[in-house]
């Protein structure tokens, strides 16, 4: 499990940023396949953060596969509303990082 503590205020900030992305990645009827966290990866490793849209699921639903995604993908899950999530991993190298945190 990917263990990276955010504050409230952390995830605000993320949340803030997360307005204006559009989705990048729309999770469907094919559910969580390899395919699904390979493009998943290469989007945090570029991004840090990405926007993803649930298409189909039930509300019930999206709470355990936000969960799964977070933690298979390991990544933190900053919020869920409606049909979309935020997920944000940093970089491991302080180079390559582009969101700073507060």
């Amino acid at each position: 499990m990917y263990d990276f503590p955010l504050t409230g205020a952390q995830k605000a900030h993320l949340r803030g940023l997360g307005q204006t992305l559009e989705p990048a990645l729309k999770l469907g009827k094919g559910g969580l396949t390899p395919a699904f966290f390979a493009e998943l990866q290469k989007f945090l490793r570029t991004h840090e953060l990405v926007k993803l849209r649930f298409l189909g699921a039930e509300r019930a639903e999206r709470a355990v596969l936000c969960a799964q995604i977070a933690d298979e993908g390991r990544c933190v899950c900053v919020g869920a509303v409606g049909h979309t999530a935020l997920f944000y991993r940093q970089h491991p190298e302080p180079a390559g990082r582009q969101i700073t945190l507060p």
